[in-house]
């Protein structure tokens, strides 16, 4: 789990408006943040079988925000994927 000043800052950062908590910028950034702790983690427990599979549905939560954002605004989605670093 994200520590709770860490969220708040990535809510910030992503947000669109003032009271911004939950659209799909924020939304993926707080998951590639979650996905990028539990990479680490695999680093050192290979044999974590359970957590692969949550770090696989967070992956695939992440990709489909994604597929809506690319849909309904190619703006909003290149702006997330700069600001994210996460396709090449």
């Amino acid at each position: 789990m994200l520590a709770t000043q860490k969220k708040t800052e990535l809510i910030n950062r992503f947000r669109t408006h003032e009271t911004d908590t939950g659209s799909p910028e924020v939304q993926i950034a707080i998951l590639s943040e979650r996905i990028g702790e539990l990479t680490e983690h695999f680093k050192t427990h290979k044999k974590d079988h359970a957590s692969r599979r949550g770090l696989l549905m967070l992956v695939s939560k992440r990709r489909r925000l994604l597929d809506y954002l690319k849909t309904h605004d190619s703006d909003r989605y290149r702006d997330v994927i700069g600001k994210l670093g996460i396709r090449k």
